[in-house]
């Protein structure tokens, strides 16, 4: 989404806005349908003809009544590791913004271990491996096509030992076929129950930016299959001239944006900011 209301200004630069333009501008930017009435019922509220100048600001005015002023950290214990848990579709960035999530957290002063929980593909374990070598994080994992659940049973047991800050997992990314991930994700979080109550302390879905209204989609199916997700992490949002589906997951779901990935480094990955998000796409 990045550049649209620059793009938005420069379409209507000598006349005024037409309202049915910027309809069909606003969907296009991903910013959804609801989100989109807002705007349109605010601006017709106003009554006359608009300038380019006034409508920028009745969206920036809009989605940042929607967007949480400030994001909420990741919870905490002193006592025992935070267990998250990573989903999301394949092909959207999950094995990756895991990784770059524990960086992350490791810049904080965190300690971190990551658990290979996506056992359904070989390269899935081969992959968060290579990264736990590069961002010098441990990393428990199984075989191939192992228990999920006995994964993040050993992890807990490792990170609880070693008085790990946080423990995350990259769960399987099976959204075609929900049922089966909805009881992978329960075995899971049965196992870990019997540890901690509590966990999973966080779940984190990860969506790519450049699928446009497909992350909205897939926001709902996993809300459905995970009944508690509590934020997204945006991958791709580095130029991909996308990005509204953070306004619309928020808006739709009540999910709220936490994490962004801006690039293909290890650092490239930052804690959301709406005031910042909303002005560079500007």
């Amino acid at each position: 989404m990045a550049g649209f209301f620059k793009r938005l200004l420069q379409r209507f630069t000598s006349r005024k806005v037409d309202l049915d333009e910027l309809e069909e501008s606003l969907i296009m930017g991903d910013v959804g349908f609801r989100m989109t009435e807002q705007i349109l019922e605010r601006l017709r509220a106003m009554g006359r003809g608009l300038d380019p100048e006034e409508v920028v600001d009745v969206c920036r005015e809009e989605m940042l009544k929607i967007l949480p002023p400030q994001t909420a950290p990741l919870s905490y214990f002193p006592d025992k590791p935070c267990v998250i848990f990573i989903v999301g579709v394949n092909g959207t960035g999950k094995t990756t913004s895991t990784a770059r999530l524990a960086q992350l957290l490791k810049r904080q002063g965190h300690s971190v271990m990551l658990a290979a929980a996506d056992t359904f593909r070989a390269a899935a374990i081969e992959q968060l491996d290579a990264w736990a070598q590069r961002v010098e994080v441990p990393i428990i994992k199984g075989q191939y096509k192992a228990d999920p659940a006995a994964v993040c049973h050993d992890a807990w047991e490792a990170a609880k030992k070693r008085c790990i800050h946080y423990l995350l997992c990259d769960t399987a990314g099976r959204l075609h076929t929900r049922d089966n991930l909805m009881a992978e994700l329960s075995k899971i979080e049965r196992v870990l129950g019997r540890k901690d109550a509590d966990s999973p302390h966080e779940t984190l879905l990860v969506v790519d930016a450049t699928t446009g209204s497909n992350a909205l989609q897939q926001a709902k199916e996993f809300q459905k299959a995970v009944g508690n997700l509590t934020g997204v992490i945006v991958t791709k949002l580095d130029g991909s001239g996308k990005g509204g589906c953070v306004i619309s997951i928020q808006h739709e779901l009540g999910v709220p944006a936490r994490f962004i990935g801006t690039g293909e480094g290890p650092d490239d990955f930052e804690v959301f900011e709406a005031r910042k998000f909303v002005e560079g796409i500007l």
